[in-house]
């Protein structure tokens, strides 16, 4: 399958694809006569996989644990699921930021009297090198 047919099926872009193969993150299919790229199920397997996992939040280094493990038939799921399970965790710290943040800023609205021109929020950013 020629790499243009994979990132349509697989929901990636074609630079995407090539920047993938280029890191060494997944396998460079073999090409044909004509130098295109010929991929396998397996590669538009992998490229599946990795999608998902970049979906998820995992970074470049996550993914290649992730496919060290997908690659494996001698894996054990504990090892994925504690990878699984420590983005969980970095997940929920994101939240907890997100959270805090959306606090200050709501909290700075209500003190923002919306037509003057010394508005807490410009007072406050510029005054004051923490929230």
């Amino acid at each position: 399958m020629k790499i243009g047919d994979v990132a349509r099926k697989v929901g990636l872009d074609v630079k995407t694809i090539r920047y993938y193969e280029n890191i060494g993150l997944v396998d460079s299919p073999p090409r044909s006569e004509n130098g295109y790229r010929d991929y396998s199920e397996r590669g538009v397997r992998q490229l599946t996989f990795l999608r998902h996992a970049r979906q998820f939040g995992f970074s470049i280094n996550e993914c290649r644990e992730l496919l060290a493990l997908w690659a494996d038939p001698s894996r054990r799921s504990s090892e994925l699921c504690s990878l699984v399970a420590e983005k969980v965790q970095d997940i929920d710290a994101h939240i907890d930021e997100l959270i805090a943040m959306k606090k200050v800023l709501t909290e700075l609205l209500i003190d923002c009297p919306n037509d003057d021109p010394d508005c807490d929020i410009i007072t406050r950013w510029t005054t004051k090198s923490e929230l």
